[in-house]
């Protein structure tokens, strides 16, 4: 199971360190080492504290699981396991003094029972929040049994130094993976430096990628985070045209305005909880203008489905079984009477909707049927835009015989 926690620092009181936390090597080429650095000692914040405990408690972790300590000494912090094995992170004031919420032999206890990553970025963190996703994907054998239980948290907006080594110094007390998005380069380099100082696992998503298309293309990178200003507007013409397509989805949903249908880039057609909507909707956030058009048993299709460009037409299918059971919830949920209700989910009326459906997809061989059963938007969007854009380019593919 995956938990996910985002966490914003524009709430946060607590007391960070500056820049120089982290002493910087002398040169480029010489790596920051434990030895090179003066002992500082970390401060604890205690709002971040609390939230990994009542994080904890969420997630549902048993107290008599695998516990990690950090035990605060007179010049170091010692981080114990249950199986008695300590790793030390040296980190003292600068006038020796112990800072706020840490004595000389104060514990604090982080629950281990579960992996922590823990993704920064310097903007929304969309990009790093889906590429660590994606990563996860190949773990499902051991996350859906608990097996291998992880955790993910979000920290987004990070934008300077200061907030930066605050949260590297949480994923050190936890114990945590550090994985980050960091446009300017020496934030990125502050990280990377860091994390190696505290034996912290990290990955840079964003520099790697961005350093090869550099060197293809003979051109330096801006260094500046997406947002930031002295970058281009970022409302720019497809900005708009995304906004635009928006709205025109929102008012051709559901079989509305079927006179406007001409003006759609891609008309998805299907019976009744096939996910014509919130895919119309995904659709029209990449710039297409979407319309979906209901198929009803006895209820007359718009003419102007069948004069337009078959070319735009998708349809969308499902298993008669699973349709059948989101129905029976859909139902229930709306307090359906049982009349209704009888009309809508029961088995036979299912079955008989999507054969009326299937009779007239079979009439339109052009329009391409595509299973929905089982998969994500994400997976049905991609089908439609390879196909979309397979005909815009005319890229050979043969009549559409079977379904995707």
């Amino acid at each position: 199971m995956i938990s996910s926690t985002t966490l914003s620092f524009s709430n946060l009181t607590t007391t960070t360190t500056t820049a120089s936390s982290v002493s910087e090597p002398k040169s480029k080429s010489e790596p920051a080492s434990p030895s090179d650095q003066p002992s500082r000692k970390i401060r604890s914040s205690p709002q971040l504290n609390r939230w990994s405990r009542a994080r904890a408690v969420r997630s549902g972790r048993k107290l008599d699981r695998r516990v990690q300590k950090i035990t605060s000494t007179a010049g170091s912090l010692v981080r114990t396991d249950s199986n008695n094995s300590s790793n030390s992170i040296n980190w003292e004031s600068e006038s020796g003094e112990e800072s706020g919420g840490v004595s000389g032999t104060d514990e604090t206890e982080v629950t281990a029972g579960g992996k922590s990553i823990y993704m920064v970025s310097d903007g929304t963190g969309w990009t790093a929040e889906h590429s660590v996703n994606a990563a996860l994907g190949q773990f499902e054998h051991c996350l859906v049994d608990r097996v291998c239980p992880v955790s993910t948290h979000l920290f987004s907006g990070i934008d300077d130094v200061e907030r930066l080594m605050e949260v590297i110094k949480q994923a050190a007390k936890e114990g945590a993976m550090l994985v980050y998005t960091l446009a300017d380069p020496s934030m990125a380099e502050s990280a990377k430096q860091a994390c190696q100082l505290w034996g912290i696992p990290s990955a840079d998503i964003l520099g790697p990628i961005t350093e090869s298309i550099a060197s293809h293309l003979g051109v330096s990178p801006s260094g500046l985070p997406r947002w930031a200003r002295g970058r281009s507007s970022s409302l720019s013409e497809d900005y708009f045209r995304r906004i635009e397509a928006i709205e025109f989805t929102i008012k051709q949903d559901d079989g509305a305005l079927p006179e406007n249908l001409h003006k759609a880039d891609i008309v998805l057609a299907g019976v009744s909880r096939t996910g014509k909507t919130p895919l119309s909707i995904y659709l029209s956030q990449k710039g297409y203008k979407v319309a979906n058009v209901p198929i009803v048993m006895n209820v007359k299709l718009p003419s102007a489905l069948f004069e337009i460009d078959p070319e735009k037409v998708f349809c969308l299918t499902i298993n008669a079984v699973v349709l059948h059971t989101i129905r029976s919830a859909r139902s229930r949920t709306l307090g359906f009477a049982e009349e209704i209700r009888s009309n809508y989910s029961e088995m036979d009326h299912v079955k008989e909707e999507l054969e009326f459906a299937a009779k007239i997809f079979a009439q339109n061989p052009v329009w391409p049927v595509i299973e929905v059963t089982g998969k994500a938007i994400e997976e049905t969007a991609a089908i439609v835009l390879r196909l979309f854009h397979d005909r815009k380019n005319r890229c050979s593919m043969p009549r559409i015989s079977k379904r995707y």
